[in-house]
């Protein structure tokens, strides 16, 4: 039946949610704990499993629609899952980006203590977690709730970046280090702006509301 087809889909959105929250989460702990093999872990077999999950529910979203031809509201239910799918595998190449630019500097002194970057991190992984929560739910509340956690995230990109170019122009020689560093926090800004576009799709698609720019003020327009 749809229902349970539909229900099978949700089911694998969640777990490749979860593989790819995982994926932020060891990469901002490798570069922590200055941990080669956890990094290589997600550029290589973490990756690998987030192509074959993306590639599979895709395959499993035409199945469904070419199968029961779904109308309205189960029509646009399956089509957000493609978009989440999307969103979740460009999420985790940020991830992987993220680790990439972490082996670089992990066998370098460090350019200072890393306490901004795991609060983004873990503000991100967050976000995305409560988006799929929004999405399986219906829950429009809490996609805006999620999206208002935006500001937070650009806040503490944007003040990682000014102390490294303080820091850049200060000693010349941690330049190279420091752009590692910027990189890693401008991709997972890059994952909170994925996780509030879900996040606004969900809105719509709950509410007919249009909230795209201006999902952290509360002022959506009249689809």
């Amino acid at each position: 039946m749809f229902t349970e087809r539909l229900h099978d889909l949700q089911e694998n959105i969640v777990i490749f949610a979860g593989l790819v929250e995982s994926m932020i989460e060891h990469a901002i702990m490798g570069l922590t704990r200055h941990d080669g093999q956890m990094l290589q872990a997600v550029i290589e077999d973490m990756e690998q499993r987030a192509n074959a999950y993306e590639i599979d529910i895709d395959g499993r979203g035409m199945n469904v629609i070419a199968q029961y031809h779904p109308m309205a509201k189960d029509l646009r239910s399956v089509l957000m899952i493609y978009n989440i799918n999307a969103a979740l595998e460009r999420i985790g190449d940020h991830a992987v980006n993220i680790a990439l630019n972490a082996r670089e500097i992990i066998n370098h002194p460090p350019v200072k203590r890393f306490i901004d970057i795991p609060r983004m991190s873990e503000l991100a992984r967050n976000m995305l977690s409560g988006a799929i929560e929004s999405f399986i739910r219906d829950d429009p509340l809490k996609a805006q709730s999620v999206c208002e956690q935006d500001d937070a995230i650009d806040g503490l990109r944007d003040q990682i970046i000014r102390e490294l170019v303080t820091f850049m122009a200060e000693k010349p020689s941690l330049i190279s280090d420091c752009l590692h560093i910027m990189r890693i926090a401008d991709n997972l800004e890059r994952i909170a702006d994925l996780t509030t576009n879900i996040c606004e799709d969900v809105i719509f698609m709950s509410t007919g509301r249009v909230i795209k720019h201006h999902c952290g003020d509360g002022e959506g327009h009249s689809a």
